[in-house]
């Protein structure tokens, strides 16, 4: 009934990886989240996603995986690419279709030019091949929060950031309940995490991306910027664009079609 969703979790070297599984498909998709992980992660959360994304759940097999548990200070989004590989070795995943959001993208960027042979297929959703002004000011403003504890203007600092003015009109309401349940008991994970999105470039390998692409952004995207998508496709070389007008950073969210437009490119 729930698409055999599960909760599970890795050893990674002297830590461990939790990830999430659901789907009885053939084929292998791999979800790699955004920042928020840095926050929680997927742990407890195979239910949700498994009616969440079950458009891919016959067809598919979906892992999402988290970044580590305890992350090293100056921990990469190269080294994050390398950890998951891992993660589908000890898996038994030798080929797979890969989704990556936001920072999500910036790992999946490294795991297809470091690790060909393990990607079938690439997405890279609202993200960026390398850090930009406008990253270094927007991530650098949700360091300072999370430096100073300040949990519920960082969602809010997030959510403004993130989503068209139509959803946000709704979104405004909990702004005054943000803050009262959620909050990590550490904000490590999540500093070491956005370190690693200013500090990201991939920009001048991607040309070592040999896999069929799709790249999606949104022409209202306050986080990576608008230009993002357009410089990621027109250096590799079998990816096709699409941008989203009206949404920004959000759009993989907001647009009731994402996860049909993912879908249907996967299965060309």
């Amino acid at each position: 009934m729930f698409y055999h969703a599960y909760n599970g979790r890795v050893c990674i070297g002297d830590s461990e990886m939790d990830y999430i599984s659901f789907g009885n498909g053939n084929r292998t998709l791999i979800m790699l989240p955004g920042l928020g992980d840095g926050l929680t992660t997927v742990r407890g959360m195979a239910l949700i996603f498994s009616i969440m994304y079950r458009i891919y759940a016959k067809e598919f097999t979906v892992y999402v995986f988290s970044r580590k548990n305890h992350l090293q200070e100056g921990y990469s989004t190269r080294e994050m690419a390398k950890d998951h590989a891992k993660a589908m070795t000890i898996l038994g995943i030798s080929k797979a279709d890969v989704l990556g959001i936001s920072q999500g993208g910036m790992i999946a960027q490294y795991l297809a030019i470091d690790y060909p042979d393990l990607v079938n297929k690439l997405i890279l959703a609202v993200t960026s091949a390398k850090s930009n002004e406008l990253i270094k000011k927007v991530v650098g403003v949700w360091i300072e929060m999370a430096m100073q504890g300040n949990y519920k203007n960082l969602m809010i600092d997030t959510a403004e950031k993130s989503y068209s003015e139509r959803y946000l009109k709704k979104y405004r309401r909990i702004y005054p309940f943000i803050g009262k349940i959620g909050k990590p008991k550490s904000f490590k994970r999540f500093l070491i995490q956005a370190a690693s999105c200013i500090n990201h470039n991939a920009y001048t390998e991607l040309n070592k991306i040999v896999c069929p692409t799709l790249v999606i952004g949104g022409d209202c995207d306050k986080i990576v910027g608008t230009t993002a998508a357009f410089a990621i496709a027109e250096k590799i070389s079998l990816s096709e664009l699409f941008i989203y007008n009206g949404l920004g950073h959000a759009a993989y969210e907001e647009a009731n079609d994402f996860n049909e437009r993912v879908f249907n490119f996967l299965m060309k």
